[in-house]
């Protein structure tokens, strides 16, 4: 059970209207490494969740914390988008530089190219579940496989590309209201990531999993000569020059060894037997035509 408060979890208000960096804002709320995606995986992840409550209490906390985050990058949206874009643009043209890019085109015309129209003629000037080219979110970005080392995995990469993408917004604005409310993100994707290494940490020590994942497969079932070769299949040595190359491997069960020219299985050349010809495929020779009654 949800219940909303009426504060927001960080204030979220710019300095100025901004239809262009809005449609630029619908990234990290509606991409693939967005706010959404976080809030779903995590959602998912903890409802899921068959392990020992501390780990299923700690992926709802999370999961309900970045449905504020959610909140907060909507309401920056709508907010960006509250004055007339219109408006917005023409005080930017009085800049001599702005008009000059202009170039005397019409105000309406450099707006809607600048920003996402959707943003005025579907939400009325108000925010979507999509990314900064107008894609609709989609559930194939989350991750919920129901093992949580693999989930925790995902769960650091996903915040490392949220944090980079974030990151890389704070420095193509300059108001200072929205740069306040991407530190308050950034920083949080500092905390998850930490988290998430942490638990990905407390997992191992628990005995719950380890590497290789998932480690109940009996790995007497690997092709154990290959499990720990690390293949040159592209031209260049300098790979061996890396610790995945020599030594022993991260899990302590093996040994990385090189291989400079991985052999290819010649007993195989991927060739393919004849199909039904009531199924009308090209065949390797002419059929005749008895064959196909």
């Amino acid at each position: 059970m949800f219940f909303r408060q009426k504060q927001m979890a960080y204030h979220a208000k710019p300095e100025k209207p901004d239809p262009n960096f809005a449609k630029m804002l619908q990234e990290p709320l509606g991409g693939q490494w967005g706010e959404i995606s976080v809030m779903m995986t995590y959602l998912f992840q903890g409802w899921n969740c068959r392990g020992p409550q501390k780990y299923k209490d700690m992926i709802m906390d999370i999961g309900t914390e970045e449905i504020g985050h959610v909140e907060m990058l909507a309401t920056m949206i709508a907010r960006l988008l509250e004055t007339s874009p219109v408006e917005t643009q023409e005080g930017a043209a009085q800049n001599s530089l702005v008009g000059a890019i202009m170039g005397g085109a019409r105000v309406e015309d450099a707006i809607m190219a600048g920003m996402n129209p959707q943003h005025v003629i579907v939400a009325g000037s108000g925010s979507r579940p999509v990314d900064s080219s107008g894609n609709l979110w989609n559930a194939g970005f989350m991750t919920a496989s129901g093992n949580l080392l693999a989930d925790f995995r995902f769960n650091v990469t996903a915040e490392s590309q949220g944090r980079l993408q974030v990151a890389r917004l704070y420095n193509l604005t300059n108001d200072t209201g929205v740069r306040d409310m991407l530190s308050f993100l950034i920083a949080r994707d500092t905390m998850h990531q930490n988290q998430w290494l942490a638990a990905i940490r407390e997992l191992e020590e628990d005995g719950l999993e380890m590497t290789p994942c998932p480690s109940n497969f009996p790995q007497e079932l690997e092709k154990s000569e290959v499990a720990y070769q690390f293949l040159n299949h592209s031209e260049g040595t300098e790979s061996e020059q890396g610790r995945w190359a020599r030594g022993p491997a991260p899990d302590g069960k093996g040994t990385f060894t090189y291989i400079d020219r991985p052999p290819a299985y010649t007993e195989d050349e991927g060739n393919l037997n004849p199909v039904d010809p009531r199924t009308y495929g090209t065949p390797p020779a002419p059929v005749p035509p008895a064959a196909a009654e």
